[in-house]
């Protein structure tokens, strides 16, 4: 699949199967570049457990994309939550650029592949090799997708939002109660956002309000 042709026309169906906006051929591009050096790496280390195209996009790439359209404008600087293959943060650096991304993964192989992934494609991402819990600045958007642990991660998370910031939770509505306790009272959210082929996989969106 090594520099598959088609993955840049194939994720513009998808999207218009899912009746969303397609992505310009500069963009659809990038994100074959991306899907290509994923799987390439992927033959050699275990990034993520879908290993076909088809299976990356209809999946990562998709649902990280519809995240990136439904982030609320004014978000300078947002912090991925434990990266691993760069999902959701490369695709909204990918499609917000106007976003500086921190992807912060602490497994040395996953943070070599965002390392040569952000160079490769071109981006201003920033890679913190380490632990998320390790970081001191805050962000406008935490947002996190699979994380080990997750109610314990939204906790630490939480405290890395500043105030009237985001928490963007990719995650299933029947996890979804223990993840808002978990954020604690200061998160207002908005009502999930549903994922296409799919009836609990959700996007949920929390404002910290004090």
């Amino acid at each position: 699949m090594n520099g598959k042709p088609g993955i840049a026309q194939r994720l513009n169906a998808l999207l218009l199967a899912a009746k969303l906006e397609p992505l310009d051929d500069n963009t659809a591009a990038r994100f074959e570049e991306y899907v290509s050096l994923l799987l390439r790496w992927n033959m050699r280390m275990n990034l993520t457990a879908i290993r076909d195209a088809e299976g990356v996009l209809s999946r990562h790439i998709i649902e990280s994309i519809i995240l990136a359209r439904n982030l609320p404008i004014g978000n300078a600087a947002l912090l991925d939550f434990g990266s691993g293959a760069g999902f959701p943060g490369i695709p909204i650096a990918l499609c917000r650029p106007e976003i500086t991304v921190t992807l912060a993964e602490s497994q040395s192989k996953k943070a070599a592949f965002l390392q040569e992934a952000v160079r490769a494609l071109g981006l201003s991402a920033l890679v913190h090799a380490g632990r998320a819990e390790t970081l001191t600045t805050v962000f406008d958007c935490v947002a996190m997708r699979a994380v080990d642990r997750m109610a314990a991660a939204v906790k630490t998370a939480a405290r890395l939002v500043v105030l009237e910031g985001w928490l963007a939770l990719m995650t299933t509505e029947g996890d979804m109660a223990d993840l808002k306790a978990a954020a604690g009272a200061d998160f207002a959210w908005r009502d999930p956002l549903r994922l296409p082929g799919s009836e609990q996989r959700i996007i949920a969106l929390g404002a910290r309000t004090r």
